[in-house]
């Protein structure tokens, strides 16, 4: 059985929006887009790999299909772990208006069977069910518990604006911290595994 992992890049105010270019996003007239490039490094690079290395297979939502389908079959290199595994690997778009897509070894999974088609698709895999990006699907994954671990990339800078990973009305969760370290340009790898709901007290009893 398999696990499905969610990986993201956040600033430092918990924006997801747009961190690999200008034009990558802009829904929202969102103007900083590209917001990762001054900080990407060797050591981000090498937690990348680490997770692309332990893909079985990638859920993405339309937006983010989209940009990587644009990308990644005019970069393919067999041995580029992110290029060679994205290529290869199957790839499932959670999408109600995607009809025919592109790109090889893509499947679209509706709304109306979405939850059981992902927990099916998760169980029959030996790795992980990876998410990249994909905000408006993250946030639906993590509002019904399917995410059994976080990636979270966290880069040192404050936007003010944008789409953020965790929004108002989510389940509140406890997480277990399982790796952590910091690169050279203080970009900050957290890896995440759910623990349980989350626990509440008061100092003093």
């Amino acid at each position: 059985m398999g696990k499905l992992t969610l990986t993201t890049f956040l600033t430092l105010d918990g924006v997801m929006q747009g961190p690999g270019g200008p034009q990558e996003d802009t829904t929202g007239g969102f103007e900083y887009g590209g917001w990762v490039v001054p900080f990407a490094d060797e050591g981000m690079g090498e937690f990348v790999t680490e997770v692309f290395d332990r893909a079985g297979a990638f859920l993405l939502g339309r937006r983010t299909y989209e940009i990587f389908a644009g990308y990644w079959p005019q970069h393919d290199d067999p041995a580029d772990p992110v290029a060679g595994r994205l290529n290869r690997l199957p790839k499932y778009v959670a999408s109600t208006t995607l009809k025919e897509p592109s790109w090889a070894g893509t499947t679209v999974i509706d709304g109306e069977n979405l939850q059981s088609e992902i927990v099916r698709v998760k169980d029959a895999l030996d790795g992980e069910l990876q998410v990249h990006g994909s905000g408006a699907l993250a946030q639906w994954l993590l509002a019904r518990d399917l995410v059994d671990e976080l990636n979270l990339l966290v880069f040192p800078v404050f936007l003010g604006a944008g789409r953020k990973l965790f929004s108002t009305g989510g389940l509140p969760t406890a997480f277990e911290l399982t790796t952590s370290r910091t690169t050279g340009s203080g970009t900050a790898l957290h890896t995440y595994r759910v623990k349980g709901r989350a626990e509440f007290g008061t100092f003093g009893d």
